[in-house]
């Protein structure tokens, strides 16, 4: 079973409060909202993308990399890591 289908609920919640924040972008540019806070709503929306793109990503390497033992499963905690801090 995916790990995505195991896992749909809170996959589901962040996109489901995704929707609402570029429904909220939508309208502070219809409505002529200053650039500041245009801004600051572009940048929450892509803090939570990338935020889906983490857990999406380390479910998959998880689910499917890290039953290797040793070596190699360092090997993927530490790209978890990595991937982790990129994508804050």
């Amino acid at each position: 079973m995916s790990h995505t289908i195991e896992n749909k609920k809170p996959l589901l919640n962040r996109v489901r409060r995704m929707r609402g924040q570029l429904g909220s972008l939508e309208k502070a540019l219809e409505t002529g909202t200053e650039c500041g806070a245009v801004l600051q709503q572009i940048a929450a929306i892509r803090g939570a993308v990338n935020g889906l793109m983490n857990e999406v990503l380390e479910g998959h390497l998880r689910t499917h990399l890290v039953p290797m033992e040793g070596a190699a499963a360092d090997e993927i905690e530490d790209l978890i890591k990595v991937i982790r801090s990129y994508l804050k």
